[in-house]
């Protein structure tokens, strides 16, 4: 009998936390600290997207640059294909780079205005050793704006001389240049036109297909998140509150600040959908230098069974369905949406 096993995950993150300082005082030292990411927890496999998603302030970013050591995370563990991400020296963090790359949301500032595209380009080739000699390297840079559907005659031209997607192409291009497995993706189409959007979403889905990418999606747009993800991780002040596959988050959501979200999509045939009924949520965001006890989301929380136990008990995020984990004391699956109003 031949027992199989799922494969190991090329992504795993356990109880990842990065806290900010706050200092003051004559002496430089901590009088708080911002708890920017709160023990956050996942896996991804080889091939998937997994869309991370929440409000402005909630983490995903913070999340997305501790994973690839591009700031420090105060504790937690991050594996990538078995290997201990916050042991590695220089010369295997490097070795990383070329393995794990990111796409940043705002494609003007992480371009060098001062260089050409070719010279940024060419830079990455020479810096990880790859494409050999200058000719071999040419070729390459070439062949990196074909496959973001720029022209040749892009490579020398400055960034200020490109429209914002065109932009987002040339960080898409600097990505692939080492021929990554893993790509964080930064809400890399919020800066951009609609209709430049969904250029470079299809764009990134057919190099996912043709590379067999691996994509931590990061957004605020849950429309955006439904079309390129397999699952979807929900953050709320630094800490997962649901994760689910596309289909079964969007259509059966469990948590009520998943639900809350979703009722905001617009909908083009909204009379159809029996979850149509829209969710305002009181107050603001909590602060994460003092975050409220218990149920981080308790504050804001229309649930009709909310009561003191919320305030009280931080629920650990336990599985509601098949491969589908919330963060709630109070699920019930026969507690539908308020009415709509208005």
């Amino acid at each position: 009998m031949v027992i199989q096993t799922e494969p190991a995950p090329l992504l795993s993150v356990r109880n990842l936390r990065k806290y900010f300082p706050i200092t003051g005082g004559i002496l430089p030292r901590a009088r708080a600290f911002v708890k920017a990411v709160d023990g956050v927890s996942f896996d991804l496999h080889r091939g998937e997207t997994l869309g991370l998603v929440g409000e402005s302030g909630c983490g995903k970013s913070t999340t997305g640059k501790a994973i690839l050591r591009l700031i420090e995370a105060t504790e937690g563990e991050i594996y990538f294909d078995g290997t201990d991400v916050r042991a590695m020296g220089s010369s295997a963090l490097r070795r990383l780079r070329r393995r794990a790359q990111v796409i940043f949301q705002d494609p003007f500032a992480s371009l060098n205005p001062r260089m050409t595209v070719g010279q940024m380009l060419d830079e990455v080739l020479k810096v990880h050793k790859l494409a050999g000699d200058r000719s071999g390297r040419r070729q390459r840079i070439r062949e990196l704006l074909d496959t973001v559907g720029l022209l040749v005659e892009s490579e020398d031209r400055y960034p200020h001389e490109f429209s914002g997607g065109q932009r987002q192409r040339i960080g898409i291009a600097r990505a692939l240049s080492v021929e990554p497995d893993f790509i964080v993706c930064d809400e890399p189409v919020s800066a951009l036109d609609v209709s430049v959007q969904a250029q470079v979403i299809n764009l990134l889905s057919d190099l996912q297909e043709r590379l067999g990418l691996t994509y931590l999606f990061i957004a605020h747009d849950l429309a955006v998140v439904e079309h390129v993800s397999d699952r979807v991780a929900v953050m709320y002040l630094g800490r997962i509150v649901e994760t689910a596959p596309v289909r079964s988050l969007y259509t059966e959501p469990k948590h009520p600040y998943t639900r809350a979200l979703l009722s905001a999509v617009p909908r083009p045939e909204p009379r159809r959908d029996h979850r149509h009924g829209r969710i305002v949520l009181e107050g603001d965001v909590p602060s994460p230098v003092s975050p409220p006890s218990g149920c981080p989301f308790h504050p804001r929380c229309w649930h009709p069974l909310k009561d003191d136990a919320c305030s009280r008990v931080t629920p650990p995020l336990e599985s509601v369905g098949e491969n589908h984990a919330a963060a709630c004391i109070k699920l019930s699956r026969d507690v539908e949406l308020p009415p709509k109003t208005g």
